[in-house]
């Protein structure tokens, strides 16, 4: 295997349309780290998330809100960081444009 090497903070988002991107940046049968970059204000919330693994995650760059099923809504800024259970229901429900949101997502079985 070679070395992979980047820069979690560059935005892919700056000269496209897309309003997120996803990067696996660590693949195995048992682990997936990713990067998630989201540029666009939700106006209506986004689909349920019902993973089938565990999911920490840590935003690095901007704003966000993350809704769960039984109506909390957690506000996340640069640095904060949450540990979801696999099945936990949940979504985003905002996120800021300006910055692009720089998000980190560790899942596997991790409790």
């Amino acid at each position: 295997m070679q070395p992979s090497t980047g820069n979690i903070f560059s935005d892919p988002l700056v000269n496209k349309n897309t309003p997120e991107s996803f990067e696996s940046l660590v693949v195995t049968d048992d682990l997936l780290i990713e990067r998630i970059v989201t540029g666009e204000t939700f106006t209506t919330p986004g689909p349920w998330y019902d993973q089938d693994k565990d999911e920490w995650v840590v935003l690095l760059q901007g704003h966000a809100e993350l809704e769960f099923e039984d109506d909390e809504v957690l506000s996340l800024n640069r640095g904060d960081y949450i540990f979801i259970p696999a099945h936990k229901r949940h979504r985003v429900k905002a996120v800021s444009k300006s910055p692009n949101c720089i998000w980190l997502a560790i899942h596997g079985n991790l409790k």
